[in-house]
């Protein structure tokens, strides 16, 4: 995981029995669902957080963050905000969760992912962010102007903040998106006040009292709850009130000096040594404060809880609470005036109670707080090995800037780990430096090193080459990665299988970019085997994906489902039983039903193909590893294709390419030749020119294994022109790019490559009117898939292959295999496509928009409601509506993201 969560950030805040109600405000707020952005601003102690969420509808899904100042970070910010929608609704984020997780995606794109999930689903949701102004750096703001361009109508999006968010908010007050609470609106009136201080906290004060706080704090909320506190037990209150004077700021001061003043001295020391706490806990307190003239620290919190402290609590169970902001930031500031000397003391006693809770990220920051750098080495080093077992790199990543040079510079251990935590987030700018500064630490003597972990220690060599194998690969430099990842192996101790498998799969990465994927399947191999043995038991089932790739390469389907079968019941029994405690829970497993499905699919069963499918798809993508979201929507694809819907099909590539994640892997087979074959499939020979345009690909080029399944692509949409115009260049083209190929293919015993280039020779020869080349190029390959009861070769190269398979003696078993592949091909009748179809596989319309009804349909896809369009068009809204039913009618659709989706697929 990216970033160490703390859930009781994403809970909703408890209600409270003492609030005063504001009718006048929450009806308001509960009437602003419409609006793109609901912006609650007002400086601290408006009761901002407690208007949002008394003014909630029950009866919607509410996704609530509470930000604080390490949100500014965008990865953090998104990582809660995410998981707090998949909380409130499941499966609404999953996509945009996975390819954050993936590190490799940006944050336009994360966005795009999420807008895509959330526009398809029919409940609205609520995403509260409160306290935005922590988090409100450029990153952030960026990311989520970007949603505000096009927010789904499902999602009800509110900011509670100090300060305005750097976010378009005039544009959104000029299109009416936007609806505001300001500090007027937050005020409490006369009455409420009257309500707050009397019936809330039974002060009995007389009204002239009360107008007079009121006027006197001009109803800010904590200075009300402040004032309130002050107030128990005072018999002058009207002389106390009296005497208050100046601004906002002064008085609220006055009041926190008169709070603190009255509480006991243990009582006013155990404030001020927790204020360096963001959550406190009985036992937290204990351990930074102790004892409270013999009270422990649950029973403090109980009682400041009881007489409304300013405590917040963060959970039902009376377990964590945190100081309310305005005064916790009092508190900390007293601290500095009054005990400066102590405050390093106190995160340091908070640091080694986190540690010993076994959650290393707050002991981690605690220790930087106390400005105790060797502690927060210290704690780093020893869990870095566990943290990449949990794939934290994001985590480990977070502490590298706050590591000085001189601290790495005697801490090879904890150096290599923040050079890894880089290298695996793919972030390379400035790691080759700090490689060449940890190979100067190692030329020092061992006496002035500081070592914590001495396992580690021990691999340091080779882990160094390791990573050098890495930037190697990352440069694109195959033999300097292969020797890198040599000398690590040499290096590596008997036991050290950890670095014998990292230095394995970059062997294997190197490997497969050249073409040589025997040598990468043994790599792979070898990875796997050491990830299983050392407990990486996700990133095992990521080198099992590349297995099962490289077995289908090479011919081999039975070894292909033999490994996915082992790396699933390895996973199964690796997650935790449903309802069982302790377990862990494995990424990879929704990885291996979608390799599964296509091994099905290979040999030509479709109902198993789609059943396992499905049982990846019930996991989420969550449950899955980098590549799994576009691995499956390829899947996905071709059953779509299978069963008739080409629009769906090519609908999900589309999306297969917008989410694609190499994950350092060669991109052997891209999306866009997928969807060029489906356009082929369908007959729309132009869509193919275009991607063979794009790609510049032609049948001169010289071969590269990398481009291999382009070529062959292009072989089909050079025969299919051959076809269609009668031009024999088309078929000499093909027939002499097909040939090289086969010879480069059987050369390196890459069996599917060479199958299909055996196949579709054979379709030439046969246009060339050569029966015997044509049967003896089918005999081959029927011999090379014969054994795995392979035919999807036979079923992608079209019913001409098939039937000079049919002509074959001895082939009676293959054809049995292909007539029940083609029988279990589900096409529904309602969604076979008919006639010529467009571009996208999509059927024409019927009758055409006119040139009106396509002005209000592009307005359609804009930001613009009814009025808005009207306006825009010089048109009544009756107008508008009129066109807008008509042009529903005729797309066929009955909802405004329906009709612009069909627009775009029929290129409107």
């Amino acid at each position: 995981m990216a970033v160490a969560l703390v859930r009781t950030k994403m809970a909703f805040p408890r209600s409270r029995t003492e609030l005063v109600s504001r009718p006048r405000l929450t009806e308001e707020l509960r009437r602003a669902g419409d609006a793109a952005l609901v912006l609650v601003s007002a400086p601290a102690g408006f009761g901002k957080t407690t208007l949002v969420a008394a003014a909630l509808d029950e009866g919607i899904p509410v996704a609530w963050v509470s930000l604080d100042a390490r949100d500014g970070d965008g990865t953090r910010f998104w990582t809660y905000t995410l998981h707090a929608l998949e909380a409130a609704s499941p499966g609404c984020a999953g996509v945009a969760l996975a390819l954050l997780e993936a590190g490799n995606a940006g944050f336009e794109e994360v966005v795009a992912g999420l807008v895509n999930e959330l526009s398809v689903r029919s409940d609205p949701l609520t995403l509260v962010w409160d306290d935005y102004h922590l988090a409100d750096a450029a990153e952030v703001s960026d990311s989520v102007a970007l949603l505000l361009e096009h927010p789904p109508p499902q999602l009800h999006l509110v900011i509670s903040t100090r300060a305005d968010p750097a976010l378009p908010l005039s544009r959104l007050r000029a299109g009416g998106q936007l609806v505001e609470f300001r500090a007027a609106d937050l005020r409490f009136t006369a009455e409420e006040t009257g309500l707050y201080l009397n019936r809330v906290h039974g002060l009995g004060l007389a009204v002239g009292d009360v107008e007079a706080l009121e006027s006197r704090t001009e109803g800010w909320a904590a200075a009300l709850q402040l004032a309130a506190v002050s107030l128990r037990g005072r018999e002058d209150a009207t002389a106390f009130i009296a005497s208050f004077a100046g601004d906002d700021r002064y008085v609220v001061d006055y009041l926190v000096d008169e709070v603190l003043d009255q509480q006991p001295t243990h009582l006013r020391r155990f404030l001020l040594d927790t204020s360096v706490l963001d959550r406190l806990c009985g036992p937290l307190c204990d351990a930074v404060t102790g004892p409270a003239d013999g009270m422990p620290g649950s029973a403090v919190l109980e009682m400041f809880e009881r007489r409304n402290l300013l405590l917040v609590p963060l959970d039902d169970h009376r377990r964590w609470y945190r100081y309310h902001h305005l005064f916790g930031d009092v508190l900390q500031a007293r601290l500095l005036a009054e005990r400066p000397e102590d405050v390093a003391g106190l995160h340091g006693r908070a640091s080694g109670w986190y540690d010993a809770a076994g959650e290393v990220e707050a002991a981690v920051r605690h220790a930087f707080a106390a400005g105790d750098l060797d502690r927060a080495a210290d704690l780093i080093e020893m869990a870095t090995p566990e943290l990449r077992r949990q794939r934290a790199e994001g985590l480990l990543r977070s502490w590298v800037p706050l590591v000085p040079a001189e601290v790495l510079a005697r801490r090879p251990v904890l150096a290599s780990n923040l050079v890894g935590a880089l290298m695996a987030s793919n972030h390379f700018e400035g790691v080759s430096d700090r490689l060449e500064a940890l190979e100067r630490t190692l030329a020092s003597p061992p006496e002035s090193l500081t070592i914590r972990d001495e396992g580690e220690w021990a691999r340091l060599p080779a882990l160094v080459a390791t990573h050098r194998a890495g930037l190697a690969l990352v440069a694109g430099d195959v033999p300097a990665t292969l020797a890198h990842a040599d000398v690590a192996l040499d290096r590596a101790a008997v036991n050290d299988q950890l670095t014998v498998a990292s230095a394995s799969a970059l062997k294997g990465l190197a490997s497969w970019a050249n073409g040589d994927l025997l040598t990468a399947l043994h790599g792979y191999q070898a990875a796997t085997q050491g990830l299983v043995v050392t407990g990486h038991v996700s990133d095992a089932l990521g080198c099992t994906v590349t297995v099962v790739d490289l077995e289908l390469q090479r011919g081999n389907l039975d070894e292909a489902q033999a490994a996915a079968e082992r790396a699933l019941a390895l996973a199964e029994a690796t997650a935790a039983p449903p309802g069982s405690p302790g377990g862990v829970a494995v990424r990879g497993i929704a990885d291996m039903w979608t390799v599964l499905a296509r091994v099905a699919w290979e040999r030509g069963r479709t109902e198993e193909a789609a059943q396992h499918l499905g049982r990846a798809g019930d996991l989420g993508e969550a449950a899955g590893l980098p590549q799994q979201p576009y691995r499956w929507r390829v899947a996905m694809a071709h059953l779509r294709e299978s069963e008739g819907d080409a629009a769906a099909a090519a609908a999900l590539l589309a999306e297969a390419e917008r989410l694609f994640n190499s994950d350092f892997s060669p991109n052997v087979r891209p999306v866009p030749a997928v969807l060029a074959r489906l356009h082929l499939r369908i007959g729309d020979v132009a869509a193919a020119r275009s991607w063979a345009a794009a790609a510049r690909v032609s049948a001169d080029d010289d071969l590269d294994y990398l481009r291999e399944y382009e070529h062959l692509t292009l072989a089909r949409l050079l025969l299919l022109e051959h076809h269609a115009t009668g031009d024999p260049h088309h078929l000499d083209q093909a027939a002499e790019l097909l040939e090289r190929l086969q010879v480069a293919a059987t050369a390196a015993e890459r069996t599917a490559a060479r199958v299909e280039a055996l196949l579709l020779l054979a379709v030439a020869a046969d246009a060339a009117g050569s029966a015997d080349e044509a049967l003896s190029r089918v005999q081959a390959a029927a011999e090379l898939t014969r054994p795995g009861g392979w035919v999807r070769p036979f079923l992608d190269a079209g019913p001409r292959a098939v039937e000079l398979l049919g002509q074959l003696r001895g082939e009676a078993r293959l054809m049995e295999a292909l007539a029940a592949a083609v029988g279990g091909t589900r096409r529904p009748a309602a969604q076979r496509v008919q006639g010529p179809p467009s571009a996208g596989g999509v059927e024409p319309l019927v009758e055409p928009l006119s040139s009106r009804e396509l002005d209000v349909l592009r307005l359609l896809g804009s930001d613009l409601d009814g009025p808005a369009i009207a306006r825009h068009l010089g048109v009544s809204l009756p107008t508008v509506r009129t066109h807008t039913q008509h042009i529903y009618a005729k797309l066929g659709v009955n909802n405004r993201r329906a009709a612009v989706r069909r627009a775009h697929q029929l290129h409107l």
